[in-house]
């Protein structure tokens, strides 16, 4: 029997011994009969299941999948590791290196990830989200190992030994990928359990893998990263490291009302929201908001109440009383570099042309992400305001205010804002604000994004 990498997948071929029925699944981990070809095939990521099983039934097989080599010796420099960082590490180690840490923003986990690659010592693959972590990523690579990675996104392709890649270039290359690395490393492993660019773990054949979040997800999303890059393995929560790893922080929680044009305007929206969802709830008690909106968009009137849904959440994302707030909050916080976060870029570039601050979007290219990144460390641009780019890992340890005007994506969008600001600094508070409109749904939101910020 010979195993061989087909984009993506791992295809059984010469399957004629005893034991091994051809045309059938064979009880093999993930094989499913391909009628095209006429032999077995699996995802990649089934490889070393796959491998075990061969070898339990005593089946005699040539491996052909892999495209690197582990080398003799490990010439990786030592990555020193703070006590909670080891302890992390060894978790992983211990749990035959596949598993998720769950650390709190501004811990270090792209540090602990870079240690885990160093002590493998194999090719490995570190999968980001955004290109503004592809370079802060790789900048940490070559600053702790002194080698300068591979990098696939932002205009580059270009693979080597430790190489770096978005999500989206690492979905649209995994079939000529999948099969040279060891180690796939997945930072803000929560955006993968989902669906959406699954397939990018499953196309890939590496046994170790390494899976970093600042929240967890539940539900069928976390069995289904359990499958694709292991079982948490390690966590830790904000808590535990305030004062002497992170900056010990303030949170003050605005409430501002609406205009009467304004609130007027978010009534008659709900109205038209909430009738059809009270309709909904008495024929589908427990439903998700997946299922309302799915069951909701085959009709007209439907489709008028997510509308209208959205476009009362829109209001109270930038409704007047905001506007004059982040002015206010702005000149009290006049020599402190502050970020200021947004629900959407449209709201970003508003107030960044009201108050003559720069707006960080995915809509600036590399080289002025990293001078405006580099001014504000400086303090030669004391704010900035974003809607996305800054949520996730950016490393911005110079930041000491926060203000979340509003936000799109929930308990885990705010632990990840908030931690922009704990970098700590000797001497450091932060403080973050947020603002929340009196008499609408942010008032219930903002009480479970603190919930979860102290779990």
């Amino acid at each position: 029997m010979r195993l061989v990498f087909d984009r993506g997948t791992i295809v059984l071929l010469d399957v004629n011994q005893p034991g091994v029925r051809p045309g059938e699944a064979a009880d093999f981990p993930g094989a499913l009969w391909d009628p095209r070809i006429a032999a077995l095939r699996c995802p990649a990521r089934f490889h070393p299941a796959l491998v075990a099983e061969l070898r339990r039934r005593g089946v005699r097989f040539a491996d052909e999948v892999s495209g690197w080599e582990p080398p003799l010796t490990n010439s990786a420099p030592a990555v020193s590791l703070r006590p909670y960082q080891e302890a992390a590490l060894a978790a992983w180690e211990l749990s035959g290196r596949r598993g998720v840490a769950v650390m709190p923003t501004g811990s270090g986990k792209t540090h602990l990830a870079i240690a885990a690659v160093a002590r493998a010592n194999v090719p490995a693959l570190c999968l980001v989200p955004t290109r503004v972590l592809l370079d802060q990523w790789a900048r940490a690579i070559e600053e702790l190992l002194g080698v300068v990675p591979g990098r696939f996104g932002d205009g580059e392709h270009r693979v080597d030994r430790i190489t770096v890649a978005t999500f989206e270039s690492a979905w649209r290359q995994m079939h000529r990928l999948g099969n040279a690395f060891g180690l796939l490393v997945v930072d803000e492993a929560h955006h993968f359990g989902a669906g959406l660019r699954d397939e990018a773990l499953d196309m890939c054949t590496a046994p170790l893998r390494l899976g970093l979040t600042a929240t967890k997800p539940r539900g069928p999303a976390a069995l289904r990263l359990d499958e694709l890059v292991g079982p948490t393995v390690y966590e830790l929560c904000v808590d535990e490291l305030i004062g002497e790893f992170l900056a010990p922080f303030d949170t003050i929680v605005l409430h501002l009302d609406l205009t009467a044009a304004e609130r007027d305007e978010y009534e008659a929206l709900m109205a038209v929201f909430r009738d059809v969802m009270h309709r909904f709830r008495r024929f589908h008690p427990g439903a998700t908001w997946d299922e309302f909106a799915t069951i909701a968009g085959r009709t007209d009137e439907g489709r008028r109440a997510i509308a209208a849904f959205h476009r009362a959440r829109k209001l109270t994302a930038f409704p007047s009383a905001k506007r004059s707030m982040v002015g206010a909050l702005l000149d009290r916080h006049r020599a402190a570099r502050t970020i200021v976060f947004t629900a959407d870029n449209p709201t970003a570039y508003a107030i960044g042309r009201e108050h003559l601050i720069m707006p960080l979007t995915c809509d600036i290219g590399r080289k002025e992400r990293e001078r405006v990144l580099s001014l504000f460390k400086e303090g030669k641009l004391r704010a900035l305001v974003s809607a996305q780019v800054l949520n996730e890992g950016l490393d911005v340890p110079d930041a000491e205010v926060g203000i979340v005007v509003a936000g799109s994506k929930g308990e885990r969008e705010h632990v990840q804002r908030v931690g922009r600001v704990l970098r700590p600094r000797p001497g450091k508070r932060a403080l973050v604000y947020e603002l929340v409109v009196r008499s609408t749904g942010e008032v219930n939101v903002a009480r479970r994004r603190r919930g979860a910020l102290a779990a």
